[in-house]
């Protein structure tokens, strides 16, 4: 009797643990952009440390 208690409370706490390993996430939140949303020009000239915004502005670009 003895040995089959230890033997239930070693898989109770095995199953507890595996519940609790199992249960652990991460999410990552975007810092205020709405997903799916381009950088503007500006943000992208300043993130490539360009002079001009010209060429990340859709609006600025020559039809070919």
């Amino acid at each position: 009797m003895h040995t089959t208690n230890n033997k239930t409370i070693t898989i109770l706490m095995l199953l507890f643990l595996a519940l609790n390993i199992t249960s652990c996430g991460t999410h990552t939140h975007s810092s205020g952009a709405v997903s799916g949303k381009k950088v503007p020009p500006g943000q992208a000239k300043k993130i490539s440390g360009s002079k001009s915004a010209k060429p990340y502005a859709p609006g600025q670009q020559k039809k070919r």
